[in-house]
């Protein structure tokens, strides 16, 4: 098994004069690419970086997001990357955790850096992207050392190539450590099973690199098999109809709120997409009628996948070019077994509902300095996803929805995403999302967050004639409650954490039942 710095070398030995990142007017073929992370491992090493150490990583989808995260494994360290959206205490968290020993970021965070610097452990030295340097080494400067690039020889099932912090129901967040092995056999199963085309497709990376989806898939991916990524920093419609046509992007990543809002662009925008091969969702559930009205509109597939963090993510999606079945996240990709358990671990008989459970070479070390929390996961080598699901006859997985969002209805399952693939059919909807609300008498019972194109007095009434029209009694929303928009993370996953906090407050001031 190789580790991912042979993975890239390689990729620029064999394509190195294919674009690896365009990024407007800036053009790194792989050989350049190449040269450039070397720069940065060999100042990396040359300011005290050793094997097994870890460096932040802080920084916008860009060119130097990539070259310093090649660069950081290249010197056998361990990357960290921060996600953009998280408050102060939070970075501090996970830089006193990770134990960095320097953190490398962008200027354009500079103002969050200092006030996190101040709130916890300082690394040993930073780097500045950007900016003017005074209390950090310039980007410039770490790229102009002419040191030695390190060789550094790592086991790849054990050396940790990045520590991934994942959101958190409560508390702070796990570092899940994915090691040299674990990312590089996924890339190279997303490889396969995507059917990319080595030296040829270009991927548009709209969705944040620092999360596991982006960076394997749309970062990764690329830079290991000679193919090219074009980042955006932030999703705005246009800029991405424009950047797909501009640049004959091939493939584009999206999460199911993207593929939303691309709904909205006016048919004018349609032949921006022509040279898209097809589209992949992941991140969270792809609404069936989302679907269907964006392959309609624009004429190009999307196939749906699925995968957490701690599997490097990807552990299936619907096969490329083969059968789709909408609603499901597909077949395991190669290299990858997944199957359904009990709450004992016993695997069940297919059609039943129980827990996905993952096992391969892309499944992580565990989780950093929490042995207890990695026990709790691991089972005879199985990871246990927390994700509930079915298995069909023709071994396609569906999620049900995650196991701690079940919904207990009178002692009767409600899977919110049920009636959220519901609520989607309803004119006008543009998002929802359905939470469990404990209720005295019926134990929970469910609640809809819901954003609604023109929504007047008469629109809840209307919502909950649909549902009952459409859906069980016990699965009908208790209550409806109309939104501008839902709250997200960076990865476009709802945050339906913060929709039961808003509904444990409005509880406390008026009587709901």
């Amino acid at each position: 098994m190789s580790t991912l710095i042979h993975a890239l070398r390689e990729s620029a030995h064999r394509y190195p004069d294919r674009p690896a990142i365009i990024a407007g007017s800036t053009v790194l073929d792989h050989r350049r690419f190449g040269e450039l992370s070397d720069r940065v491992a060999a100042g990396l090493a040359a300011r005290g970086i050793a094997p097994g150490e870890r460096v932040a990583l802080y920084c916008p989808n860009s060119p130097e997001f990539a070259l310093a995260y090649a660069g950081i494994v290249k010197a056998g360290a361990t990357v960290v990357p921060i996600n953009l959206l998280v408050n102060v205490e939070e970075i501090a968290y996970i830089l006193g955790d990770a134990g960095v020993k320097a953190l490398v970021y962008h200027a354009v965070l500079a103002p969050t850096v200092e006030r996190a610097l101040e709130a916890g452990p300082k690394p040993e030295f930073s780097v500045l992207i950007g900016g003017a340097a005074v209390d950090a080494v310039a980007w410039d400067d770490l790229l102009a050392g002419a040191g030695p690039v390190p060789e550094p020889g790592l086991d790849p099932a054990e050396a940790v190539a990045a520590i991934l912090y994942t959101s958190g129901t409560t508390g702070f967040p796990k570092g899940a450590m994915l090691t040299h092995r674990n990312l590089y056999a996924n890339t190279q199963s997303v490889r396969e099973a995507m059917h990319w085309r080595p030296g040829e497709d270009r991927v548009l990376v709209v969705l944040p690199m620092f999360h596991a989806f982006a960076a394997t898939v749309g970062m990764l991916t690329p830079l290991t098999n000679g193919c090219a990524f074009v980042p955006l920093p932030r999703f705005e419609p246009e800029a991405v109809a424009e950047a797909i046509a501009a640049q004959a992007v091939t493939v584009f990543l999206g999460v199911p709120s993207m593929y939303s809002v691309l709904l909205r662009l006016k048919d004018e925008r349609v032949p921006c997409f022509r040279t898209l091969r097809f589209c992949v969702s992941g991140g969270a559930a792809l609404p069936v009628e989302v679907l269907r009205r964006f392959e309609s509109k624009f004429g190009v597939a999307i196939y749906e996948g699925d995968g957490p963090t701690e599997c490097s993510p990807v552990t299936c999606v619907n096969p490329i070019g083969g059968l789709v079945k909408p609603g499901t996240v597909g077949l395991p990709i190669p290299g990858v077994e997944m199957r359904i358990v009990d709450d004992a671990g016993n695997e069940l008989p297919r059609g039943l509902v129980g827990e996905i459970a993952v096992r391969g070479a892309n499944v992580m070390k565990g989780y950093w300095n929490r042995p207890e929390e990695t026990r709790e996961v691991m089972r005879d080598g199985w990871l246990l996803t927390g994700d509930l699901g079915t298995c069909d006859e023709d071994g396609y997985f569906s999620i049900v929805d995650r196991k701690k969002d079940l919904i207990i209805v009178n002692g009767m399952n409600v899977y919110p995403r049920m009636i959220e693939e519901v609520l989607h059919r309803y004119p006008g909807l543009r998002e929802a999302a359905v939470v469990g609300e404990l209720n005295e008498l019926h134990g929970e019972v469910p609640v809809a967050y819901v954003a609604v194109d023109g929504a007047d007095g008469e629109t809840q009434a209307g919502l909950r004639a649909f549902c009952r029209e459409h859906l069980g009694r016990h699965q009908v929303p208790k209550r409806f409650e109309l939104v501008e928009a839902l709250p997200r993370n960076a990865a476009g996953k709802i945050l339906k954490r913060q929709l039961r906090k808003h509904g444990e407050i409005e509880r406390g001031v008026k009587d709901l039942d």
